[in-house]
C-alpha cells in the first residue's frame, strides 16, 4: 500500500513538472508555483542577463584603460608610451560613448557599470608609486593583458550574445581592440 502511494505521489510530481511548474524550497516552507511567478516567502537571487554582464565588462574595461593610461601620462618616462596612453584615453572614451549609445533604448534597460574588477583594481593599485622603466614594464603588461581579455570578451559576445545592438557593438570593436593589443605588444619599456 505504501509503495503504491509513493508511486502515485511521484507520478503526480512528474506531471506537475511537465506542466511548467516547479517546486521551490526555502528554510521554512515548501511551495509549488508557476515558473512565471515568484514566491513571496523567498527573495530570488537575480543574476544579470548576459547583455548586462557584457555591458559591465566593456564599461569596466574602458574605465581600466583610461585610468591606467592617465597614470602613464604622469609616470612614464617614455614618449612612445605617453603617445600610446593618450590614444588609449581617446579611444576608450569614444568606446564608452558607443556603448552608451548601443544600450540606449533597450528594454529592459541596461546601465553599464564601470566598476573595476578586483584584478583590475589590484593592477591599478600596483602601478601607483612606480616610475620610469619599472612603471613602463608594468603598464605594458597591464595593457597587453587588459586588451587580450577585452578582445576575448568581445569575440565571445559577438558570436553568441543575446542582444543585437550589443552584438553589433562588440563586432565593430574587435578590430580596434586587436590594433590596441598589437600596439601594446610592440611597446618597449
Amino acid at each position: 500500500m505504501k509503495t503504491s502511494y509513493l508511486v502515485l505521489v511521484s507520478a503526480g510530481a512528474l506531471a506537475l513538472a511537465s506542466c511548467g511548474k516547479k517546486t521551490t524550497v526555502d528554510n521554512t516552507t515548501m511551495t509549488t508555483t508557476n515558473t512565471e511567478m515568484t514566491t513571496a516567502s523567498t527573495s530570488p537571487v537575480v543574476t544579470p542577463a548576459a547583455g548586462q554582464t557584457f555591458a559591465n565588462t566593456a564599461a569596466a574595461s574602458d574605465a581600466f584603460e583610461i585610468a591606467t593610461s592617465k597614470m602613464a601620462l604622469n609616470s612614464s618616462s617614455s614618449t612612445a608610451i605617453k603617445k600610446y596612453a593618450q590614444k588609449m584615453i581617446d579611444a576608450h572614451t569614444e568606446s564608452t560613448a558607443k556603448l552608451t549609445m548601443a544600450v540606449s533604448g533597450l528594454t529592459p534597460p541596461i546601465a553599464p557599470d564601470a566598476t573595476l574588477t578586483a584584478a583590475q583594481q589590484q593592477t591599478v593599485d600596483g602601478l601607483k608609486g612606480k616610475t620610469g622603466a619599472e612603471f613602463n614594464r608594468a603598464y605594458i603588461d597591464a595593457q597587453t593583458t587588459g586588451h587580450q581579455q577585452t578582445l576575448d570578451a568581445l569575440k565571445a559576445y559577438a558570436a553568441s550574445g543575446d542582444l543585437p545592438a550589443l552584438k553589433t557593438f562588440a563586432t565593430n570593436l574587435v578590430p580596434t581592440v586587436t590594433a590596441h593589443l598589437n600596439m601594446a605588444k610592440g611597446l618597449k619599456a
